[in-house]
């Protein structure tokens, strides 16, 4: 398989947010199209390891094609795909002894489906449809055991019996029999002593405690036969029994309790039958979720214009107007489409520049999306996708510490660069979204260096990478390696305003706008301001940030003098100032007014 490890598929956003609790951001939650528990699960299989075999990718991608040149079949399909039961899941509780009757009937339910499903899935041309139809007529008996032996509308628990068909079995038939004439018997009872007592309100009751009662209320005590014995003394009236009660009453317990025993006793055997089939019946259940994976995805191509990725077995990857999945949902038509070229012999690294917020981290992560939707056998948001067979897929993305392990931001950072060195190939991808910026400006920045020079000049790992970064020195390095090349986000100037383009082109940006980013992100003006004086200055020393050089008329902007001239004045003590001390004290607030 292609392998992902946890750090990739969190920071690729696959199956969980990074940030907050909605699903929205993650690409599971965009592309699953499935109509069954089990088309989800083998969806959710497929994206968390997707294969690296060409005939299975090839397959996959054939049936999504065919599936997307009939869409008759394909909306027949999904329509009848639609509320399908979960075999496998009825089966596993089957085999562990875990079932209940209604989950019984919801696997009949599902076996009885199965031929139209597999009529429709014997008409789509393609070789991995044809053989889940195949699977899907494999013969069981569970269904028709199913139906002859449990009752339609069933109780949802086995605890009070009633589940199991009268005429299933001629044991249980005789007891229902019983159970049901005594409980006849007693019915017609309450009418007869009534007749017999000449009490209108006389009734025959049942409780689990006491069993079956005769009860006459108190007004009518004196009419109560002699051979009615006291059980149970009320407030309004008095239950009896009568002999002939009691033994029926005996009878009718006896066949009920037995009759809920014998019901379990057929039901485990039901199961047991069951189980003997589980090969095939998850053969079928394996063959419902592969069709319903694989027409998800062509519903989604459908839907979202994704086309279908040419896989050989170069080192190449090109990604012709390539989108991501994710922010092209939630941003809607206002995406913008790039292009990617990584060609290990002449283009292996692309080192990105640009803007804070202008794409370069929706850039590197829909190149890694694209990949892996490939690899699982789906088509891809682009125009057109060339790409060889990968092996792994690496991130260093973001920034978090580890404090209960004692790692810092840096060190876990570090500890990721590090198993993406000693892990990546000639086929692996690896995506850099910034290095070295927990630590001093020239220790990340060697750092940084130092790796992108590891990363192309290794003859034996030289994987396809992307790296994202604010360290504009490193573009240099594409004079010294021809297999580096330089692509920046393009940004255009209006004013003291910026505009992001959003496009990739060829080239390298020699600012980031940070200070344009921090002022939409609300910070104060005149800390924005400040900022920006104090970079014209750092832009004119070229050898570095020096607190000596920074004046005293910038800092009055952001520091008013009066403070400081206020604070001075209020600490001096004017009766014990002599005049030399006078003179020295004015000469003092005469520096601080013309301070530069």
């Amino acid at each position: 398989t292609l392998f992902l490890d946890q750090e990739t598929l969190r920071n690729l956003e696959i199956f969980e947010p990074l940030r907050g609790n909605t699903d929205e951001t993650t690409l599971i939650y965009h592309i699953d199209r499935t109509k069954t528990a089990a088309g989800g699960r083998e969806l959710r299989d497929w994206l968390m390891r997707p294969s690296r075999k060409m005939s299975v990718i090839e397959e996959r991608l054939d049936s999504v094609e065919t599936f997307t040149e009939n869409k008759s079949g394909l909306r027949r399909l999904r329509d009848s795909l639609t509320g399908m039961p979960d075999i496998e899941r009825v089966l596993s509780r089957i085999v562990t002894g875990k079932a209940a009757p209604r989950e019984l009937l919801a696997l009949a339910t599902a076996l009885e489906r199965i031929p139209e499903i597999a009529e429709i899935c014997s008409g789509i041309n393609a070789g991995a449809i044809t053989r889940a139809a195949s699977d899907m007529n494999t013969p069981v008996e569970a269904g028709r055991l199913i139906e002859q032996s449990i009752v339609l509308d069933c109780p949802a628990h086995m605890r009070d019996g009633g589940f199991i068909r009268y005429g299933f079995d001629p044991e249980l038939d005789r007891l229902i029999d019983d159970s049901e004439g005594g409980k006849n018997w007693i019915a017609a009872l309450q009418e007869t002593e009534r007749e017999r007592t000449g009490i209108p309100t006389l009734k025959v009751g049942f409780n689990k405690v006491f069993g079956y009662f005769i009860e006459v209320s108190r007004i009518h005590q004196d009419k109560v036969p002699d051979d009615y014995t006291a059980k149970q003394t009320l407030v309004n009236s008095q239950r009896y029994i009568t002999q002939v009660l009691k033994e029926r009453e005996s009878r009718i317990l006896t066949a009920e309790s037995r009759r809920v025993e014998l019901e379990r006793e057929i039901f485990s055997r039901i199961c047991a039958d069951i189980a003997i089939e589980s090969a095939s019946l998850r053969k079928i259940a394996s063959a419902i979720a592969h069709v319903d994976t694989l027409s998800s995805l062509a519903d989604l191509a459908l839907e979202k214009d994704y086309c279908r990725p040419e896989m050989n077995t170069s080192l190449d990857l090109v990604i012709t107007g390539g989108r991501h999945p994710v922010v092209e949902n939630l941003s809607g038509t206002n995406f913008i489409p790039n292009d990617l070229v990584l060609r290990p012999d002449e283009r292996q690294l692309l080192i990105i520049t640009g803007p804070n917020m202008g794409g370069k981290s929706t850039y590197i992560r829909q190149a890694a999306l694209v990949s892996i939707l490939a690899h699982m056998g789906s088509f891809v948001p682009a125009a057109r996708v060339e790409m060889g067979i990968m092996d792994r897929i690496f991130t260093r993305v973001g920034s978090s510490d580890n404090l209960a392990r004692g790692q810092s931001t840096f060190l876990v950072e570090m500890a990721e660069t590090a198993r993406i060195l000693h892990g990546c190939t000639s086929r692996s991808l690896v995506l850099l979204d910034e290095i070295g910026r927990g630590t001093s400006t020239l220790d990340g920045l060697s750092i940084a260096w130092a790796v992108t020079e590891y990363l192309v000049e290794d003859k034996g790992r030289r994987p396809k990478t992307l790296f994202a970064t604010h360290y504009h020195e490193l573009t240099d390095l594409s004079a010294r390696f021809g297999r580096i090349q330089n692509v920046r986000i393009a940004v255009k100037e209006w004013g003291d305003s910026i505009v992001f383009m959003y496009h990739v082109e060829e080239g390298k940006s020699d600012r980031s706008y940070g200070i344009h980013v921090a002022q939409l992100a609300g910070l104060p003006s005149s800390v924005v301001e400040r900022a920006g004086e104090i970079l014209e200055m750092l832009e004119r020393d070229t050898s570095g940030p020096d607190t000596g050089a920074i004046s005293t008329e910038r800092q009055m902007s952001l520091f008013h003098p009066a403070d400081e001239l206020r604070d001075k004045i209020n600490s001096l003590e004017t009766d014990h100032l002599t005049p030399i001390q006078a003179l020295e004290f004015l000469s003092g607030l005469k520096d601080i007014i013309s301070r530069d």
